[in-house]
């Protein structure tokens, strides 16, 4: 019987085709520079890298057409020594705001320069460490300042609220309410996961039923970098994901989903944009202040768990992230609440008692 790939296989499959096809609309050498990178970034990493090197080339064409009079697959990669640090710099307040070849206007925050000043630094940083450009000009780009942002999350009382809504339906549109009873066990289950683990939304696509162990409370994740591991849930995630297996072993899927936990509505496996959307449909119930996302959620969690812990290293190991300075840069403001309340926790001296006494 011919087993199917797993979530993670098929994305890393589909993004491996999709680069393929994004390589032909650049100069050859990117090629050599995604083969280079392979072993250290994942298949989503170079996507988007791909996308990033499609925007600067088409910049470059734009604005310098006398660059290079070949056709783009033809540029040899000593161009990138004709470029200068300038032209570099115009590139990257090009992408505040610029049209593609579509005509569709885009931008980029602050975020989105880092990265792409990220992509074009890593690219020259290849290529010079290969002896292949003899200047590593991207290496004089400063990178754009990134302002720290407070952490959006949802308080005790709208995670209350927001499970409610999942529950009850009352407070959604009359168009929503008509297919809510088809999902509202899915629904809370995906939703009460994601509240009570911190995994990201494409790990909690990517779950499948074999995934789950309910005699330890446990779940295999796969991990963004690639790697697998085992965490644990508490007894409401438990709850919501049995009663949605219930309905799940009723439902007969499409071909290629067998496997997978959670369903669209067309039966097959669920997609990211599909918890996005639920996530966004859910939230808006309870408040419309705050811009609520599947990440959202995972920094909901991770909020709860630190309070409740004190523990950044754990908040870190669960939350999956590679560098505890990554956790820690995201819950400085607790961390510094934490250390003001040590403030006078430490008695020196028995209080009224004076010196001599």
């Amino acid at each position: 019987m011919k087993q199917n790939p797993s979530y993670s296989e098929q994305i890393n499959r589909d993004n491996e085709l999709k680069l393929r096809r994004l390589c032909r609309e650049l100069p050859s050498f990117c090629k050599e520079f995604f083969r280079g990178i392979e072993p250290t970034t994942s298949s989503r990493t170079r996507i988007a890298y791909a996308y990033d090197l499609k925007i600067f080339f088409h910049f470059l064409m734009e604005e310098y057409p006398n660059l290079c009079k070949d056709p783009l697959v033809s540029w040899p990669v000593t161009v990138l020594d004709e470029i200068s640090l300038t032209q570099l710099e115009e590139y990257l307040d090009y992408i505040k705001l610029y049209e593609n070849e579509d005509n569709k206007v885009h931008s980029n925050d602050e975020r989105g320069r880092m990265r792409k000043t990220a992509s074009i630094r890593s690219f020259y940083k290849f290529f010079y460490r290969k002896q292949k450009i003899e200047k590593n000009t991207a290496s004089l780009l400063n990178m754009p300042k990134n302002h720290e942002r407070a952490i959006t999350r949802l308080e005790v009382d709208e995670i209350a609220r927001l499970l409610d809504s999942v529950e009850n339906g009352d407070k959604l549109t009359k168009a929503q309410q008509k297919y809510h009873n088809k999902t509202k066990v899915r629904d809370l289950a995906i939703l009460t996961l994601l509240l009570g683990t911190g995994i990201r939304v494409s790990e909690c696509v990517g779950l499948d039923i074999m995934d789950l162990d309910f005699d330890t409370n446990g779940m295999k994740v796969h991990r963004k970098g690639g790697a697998e591991v085992i965490l644990y849930f508490g007894e409401e995630v438990r709850e919501a994901l049995l009663d949605y297996l219930d309905e799940r072993e009723l439902i007969m899927p499409k071909e290629g989903s067998e496997d997978a936990l959670f369903l669209s509505m067309q039966k097959s496996r669920i997609s990211v944009r599909a918890v996005e959307n639920l996530v966004k449909k859910y939230s808006r119930t309870v408040t419309t202040l705050k811009k609520i996302t599947p990440h959202k959620l995972r920094s909901t969690y991770g909020t709860q768990l630190y309070k409740e812990t004190g523990d950044i290293y754990l908040v870190a190991d669960v939350l999956g992230h590679s560098d505890v300075n990554t956790t820690r840069k995201h819950y400085a403001a607790m961390e510094d609440q934490r250390r003001r309340m040590a403030a006078g926790k430490v008695q020196l001296r028995e209080k009224n008692k004076k010196p001599g006494n």
